[in-house]
C-alpha cells in the first residue's frame, strides 16, 4: 500500500457529510484520499483529535489596497492564513490604481505574488470611458471575475456603470465564460436619501441606514438580474443585506438564469439597532448593516439554500477614517479575514446547523463562482490540500492580541466565539499553527479560472 506524504486525522467536513474519526491523505500538495476509521500509512501523520478538518476558505471579496500605506497583500494574506482562508479574491478598486486593463491586472498579480502568503485570485473591472473593450484580454490574463457598480462611490476609483454600458459589459463577460459581480445600490435613490438625511441634520448612527434604504438595494438587485437575463451573463450580487435580495435571486434561478448572491459575514452577525448603535462608524458598511429582522431573514434564506457564498468584504481602514462622529463622513467597510471561519462556525453551532454549510458557502461555492473547482473548493480527490483545522473553544476576540491583523480595531472586538483556528494548510504545507503564521511572503500563488491565465 502506498506511503502517503502526509495524513491529517480529525473530524472531516465535506460538502455532503461530517465524518467523525476521519482522515485526509495528501501527496504532492493535493488530496489523494479521505475517509473514516484507521488512517493509511504516511511519512508524517498529524492528529487533530476531534477538531474539524474543513476545506480552506475562499474569500470572494477582499480589498487589500483600498488605502495606501495600509495592509496590502502582506497583511491581508497573513490575516487570511490565521483565519483559515487559503485563497482570497481581491477587488480591483485599488487606491490610485484601477485594475481595468490586462497590463494592470498582470502588474497587480506580479506585485501580489511577491507578498502573498496564501493563494489569491484577482477581479477585473472597467474604466467607463473604455467600455467593455479590455474585458477579453483581462480574462486571458487570468481575471477570476469582473466587478461593476450601480452606485458611484468615486468617479475614478469606484465608478458607477450605467445600465446600458453594464449590459454591454455583461455580454462581453458572458462570452468569456466568467461571472459579473455588481455592487447593488440604486444611485439616484441613495443620493436623494443622503440629501434628505443631511437636510434633516441627522448625523448619528441612524444616518447611514436612513440614507441607503432597503428599496434602493432591491431596485439595483432587480436591475442586475434583469440585465443578466437579457445577456446570458452569470450575474453575482456581491453583498445583499436584505432578505428581498435573496428572494429575487432565487426567483431568477427558478426561471433558469445563472444568478448568484453573497452574504457578507457582517450581515449574518451584526444588526443595526444593537451593533451599529454601539459602534457607530466602525460598523459603517455599504450596503448598511440592517435591523435584526433582516438578519434573521437572511439566515432563513441561508438554511433554505438561497445564499450562494459568504464573504468578508474585508478592508482595514485606518482608525481615524472610522471614528468620525458624523456617521456619513466615515469610510465604509471593516476587517474580518482573521475571524470569518470562527464567526461563521460559531453562528452555525449556536443555531444547531451543520458545519457542512461552512464547507459549501466558504469553499465549494466560491470555487464554482470563480471557475476554480479543478484545484480549489473542498475536500475532494485531486484538489489542492487546502485544509482548515477548527477546534471547539470559547474565547474572546481582540484584534490587537494575535499580531496577525494589520488593523487594531474590529467591529467584533470583545465578541465571544465558540471556535478557534488551530491550523491552516495550503497545498499540503502548514501556513498557520494556531498562533503564528508560518508562510513567508511569496508562498501564495496566483490562481486563475480553468482555461484562462
Amino acid at each position: 500500500m502506498k506511503m502517503h506524504d502526509l495524513v491529517l486525522t480529525g473530524t472531516v467536513v465535506t460538502t455532503a457529510a461530517v465524518l467523525s474519526d476521519g482522515w485526509i491523505a495528501i501527496d504532492d500538495g493535493r488530496i489523494s484520499r479521505f475517509g473514516q476509521g484507521t488512517p493509511p500509512q504516511a511519512a508524517k501523520t498529524e492528529d487533530h483529535g476531534n477538531a474539524l478538518l474543513l476545506p480552506g476558505a475562499i474569500d470572494p471579496q477582499v480589498h487589500s489596497r483600498s488605502q495606501k500605506g495600509q495592509e496590502d497583500f502582506i497583511w491581508t494574506t497573513r490575516s487570511a492564513a490565521a483565519g483559515g482562508v487559503t485563497t482570497i479574491a481581491d477587488m480591483p478598486y485599488d487606491d490610485g490604481f484601477l485594475v481595468c486593463t490586462a497590463d494592470n491586472l498582470r502588474l497587480k498579480a506580479r506585485e501580489a505574488g511577491e507578498q502573498a502568503r496564501v493563494d489569491f485570485a484577482l477581479w477585473g473591472t472597467i474604466a467607463p470611458h473604455d467600455g467593455p473593450r479590455h474585458i477579453p484580454d483581462m480574462a486571458k490574463a487570468g481575471a477570476c471575475a469582473f466587478k461593476f457598480s450601480t452606485f458611484g462611490t468615486d468617479p475614478v476609483r469606484f465608478p458607477r456603470i450605467p445600465a446600458d454600458l453594464l449590459a454591454a459589459c455583461f455580454a462581453a463577460v458572458a462570452r468569456c465564460g466568467l461571472a459579473a459581480g455588481v455592487h447593488n445600490e440604486h444611485d439616484e435613490m441613495v443620493r436623494a436619501n443622503i440629501r434628505r438625511v443631511e437636510e434633516e441634520g441627522i448625523t448619528d448612527w441612524r444616518a447611514h441606514g436612513l440614507s441607503r434604504p432597503a428599496l434602493s438595494e432591491a431596485l439595483a438587485t432587480s436591475e442586475i438580474y434583469e440585465l443578466a437575463a437579457a445577456t446570458g451573463c452569470s450575474a453575482h450580487v456581491v453583498h445583499a443585506s436584505i432578505e428581498r435580495g435573496y428572494e429575487l435571486c432565487a426567483a431568477y434561478r427558478r426561471q433558469g438564469f445563472d444568478t448568484t448572491i453573497e452574504a457578507c459575514i457582517h450581515y449574518l452577525t451584526l444588526d443595526e439597532e444593537n451593533d451599529v448603535a454601539r459602534l457607530g462608524g466602525k460598523a459603517k458598511i455599504n450596503p448598511p448593516i440592517r435591523p435584526r429582522r433582516e438578519v434573521e431573514g437572511i439566515w432563513a434564506h441561508l438554511v433554505a439554500g438561497n445564499v450562494t457564498v459568504v464573504s468578508t468584504d474585508h478592508v482595514s481602514w485606518s482608525e481615524e477614517r472610522k471614528t468620525n462622529p458624523n456617521m456619513l463622513k466615515n469610510a465604509s467597510g471593516a476587517p474580518s479575514l482573521e475571524v470569518i471561519y470562527p464567526l461563521f462556525l460559531s453562528e452555525l453551532s449556536r443555531r444547531h446547523l451543520s458545519p457542512v454549510l461552512a464547507a459549501r458557502l466558504l469553499a465549494e461555492n466560491p470555487a464554482r463562482l470563480f471557475r476554480l473547482t479543478s484545484r480549489k473548493g473542498g475536500i475532494a480527490i485531486g484538489r489542492d490540500a487546502d485544509i482548515t483545522v477548527a477546534r471547539r473553544e470559547s474565547w474572546t476576540y481582540d484584534p490587537r492580541a494575535s499580531g496577525n491583523s494589520f488593523a487594531t480595531w474590529s467591529p467584533y472586538e470583545g465578541r465571544t466565539l465558540d471556535w478557534r483556528i488551530a491550523a491552516t494548510y495550503l497545498r499540503g504545507t502548514q501556513v498557520f499553527d494556531g498562533t503564528q503564521v508560518l508562510a513567508a511572503p511569496g508562498h501564495g500563488q496566483f490562481v486563475t479560472p480553468e482555461g484562462n491565465g
